[in-house]
């Protein structure tokens, strides 16, 4: 991984169900990341959650991604 890229992180299955009940989504609502996506990390299979932290000077802005 390349220092200026942002860490991509799978979320564990009940990450998961927190994520979608805390902010009242589904799956289907989040923003998609190929699967065949250098940052995807290896092992990723569709329909994963994966946590994307992007530094910005001091702070960390989190997002996530579905892979599709």
């Amino acid at each position: 991984m390349h220092e200026l890229q942002p860490k991509h992180t799978k979320l564990k299955p009940e990450e998961v169900k927190k994520l979608l009940e805390k902010y009242n989504l589904s799956v289907s609502q989040l923003a998609k990341i190929k699967a065949d996506d250098p940052a995807v990390p290896a092992g990723c299979v569709r329909g994963e959650i994966l946590k994307v932290e992007r530094k910005d000077g001091d702070k960390v802005n989190i997002y996530f991604r579905v892979v599709v």
